[in-house]
């Protein structure tokens, strides 16, 4: 993946605070693994009237492992405007189990199609005993139509396969890419984000890393590190009009033993992470908050022992590591905006959405004695 040549909140001086490991990305999480397929065509395809900038994000736990791996997961539903497949066994089963996938609303059938497809193709010899095994990968979506020709669906079979194919556990792409591409933030161009904090017990570190879809939120509201950057950068483009349309989508992983009912806590918190941005979750947007632990690696289900054994951190000790996603929720929904090129504009278009100029967005902090 390439990274951005822009600079992210830290570079720029933005004050967030807490620990970061060394990518400040979700893949500082042990064994994860980032792909992207993004689809930008600034003309029309044929006997359509709008451009395509979409395409498909993935997120794959235990990337290294031969077999599929169970993961402990929880879900928060903050609004529920939106989509996440497979939810209703993670909410019953507290487990999910294959990638989980980012697209646009329009595309997630294929996608889901794809991604099964895939794990036939990448786990043969699980899927062939002649057990009677099925597959739900949980994939997400928020709304590109603004951008991208979603209608046309234009999200292929093909597309969500070379976003797993293009799996890489190092740094990750941000802003206009993979099912991020033609994403909206506060009236900004948005897209992709990611960051990751760092929590010790004992001699020993953890990680909880982030990434977020952000297609959400109105320029009106946008607050970064607590200043009131939006009001300050309203206009009269079309752009800084638009009222909630959208949603956020938020991954949150760790290595920390954590069980299901943990991880459903954990989900919530991104609720906050979300609101110290502005929003607060407006009804036409799909604020839908997944969490889940590489620890406890269990074996399929079928496969398992009638007994197992699961690790947990005690209740008590988990304060750091909410404040740690809610940090890191933060940072990432900035980090995407950051990142993100404006889009649109063209005779094809229906508006443009510019980026955010990082000049005027340190100027607003720096009147409020916030960053470098």
């Amino acid at each position: 993946m390439t990274q951005t040549t822009k600079p992210r909140a830290r570079a720029l001086g933005l004050p967030f605070t807490g620990r970061t490991g060394p990518l400040n990305a979700i893949t500082d999480v042990e064994g994860i693994a980032v792909g992207f397929q993004t689809i930008r065509e600034e003309t029309p395809r044929p006997g359509r009237k709008l451009p395509v900038r979409t395409g498909v994000t993935a997120i794959l736990p235990h990337s290294e492992s031969e077999t599929p791996v169970p993961v402990y997961a929880g879900l928060h539903r903050f609004n529920g405007n939106g989509e996440m497949t497979g939810t209703h066994w993670i909410e019953d089963g507290g487990t999910f189990l294959g990638p989980v996938m980012i697209t646009n609303t329009h595309g997630v059938g294929i996608t889901h199609h794809a991604t099964i497809r895939w794990m036939l193709d990448r786990y043969p010899s699980t899927y062939d005993i002649g057990d009677f095994l099925w597959l739900m990968p949980v994939i997400a979506e928020t709304y590109d139509g603004a951008l991208s020709d979603i209608n046309g669906m234009p999200v292929t079979e093909a597309d969500a396969r070379a976003a797993l194919e293009n799996l890489s556990r190092g740094p990750v792409s941000e802003g206009n890419c993979g099912g991020g591409t033609g994403m909206i933030t506060y009236g900004f161009k948005g897209g992709t984000g990611t960051s990751s904090r760092v929590v010790s017990y004992g001699d020993r570190d953890y990680t909880i890393g982030t990434l977020v879809q952000a297609n959400h939120g109105q320029r009106d509201w946008l607050t970064v590190c607590g200043v009131p950057v939006g009001k300050h950068l309203m206009d009269n483009t079309p752009q800084s009009q638009l009222k909630e349309r959208g949603s956020i989508i938020v991954v949150i992983a760790t290595d920390l033993p954590m069980a299901p009912h943990q991880l459903k806590r954990l989900a919530r918190r991104a609720s906050i992470g979300i609101g110290r941005n502005g929003t607060p979750g407006g009804n036409n947007s799909g604020d839908i908050f997944l969490a889940f632990s590489t620890a406890n690696p269990q074996p399929m289900a079928h496969r398992a022992p009638v007994r197992l054994n699961i690790e947990m951190v005690n209740d008590e000790y988990l304060d750091p590591v909410y404040a740690a996603a809610v940090d890191s929720v933060e940072e990432a929904v900035v980090n995407a905006m950051l990142a993100a090129e404006s889009a649109g504009g063209t005779p094809h278009d229906r508006l443009r959405v510019d980026a955010i100029d990082h000049d005027a967005l340190m100027a607003v902090m720096q009147q409020y004695g916030r960053g470098v």
